[in-house]
């Protein structure tokens, strides 16, 4: 996984530990569960994108 990834899953699970504190208020909540749908979002499209590139590679080394 690149060093992007493992921040954006570091930052994810830091927000959602936050989340289970119980610490925030409602309107704190809220925004953090919204930045965490971003992150899962983001997250979501990189591995999409390293398995296609994975794909890719490994296709064209099968024609090889």
């Amino acid at each position: 996984m690149s060093a992007e990834l493992d921040a954006l899953v570091d930052e994810l699970e830091t927000a959602a530990a936050r989340l289970r504190s119980g610490e925030l208020d409602a309107a704190e909540a809220a925004e953090l569960v919204d930045r965490c749908a971003e992150l899962a979002a983001r997250i979501g499209s990189g591995l999409d994108a390293a398995s296609r590139e994975a794909s890719q590679s490994e296709g064209q080394e099968r024609l090889l």
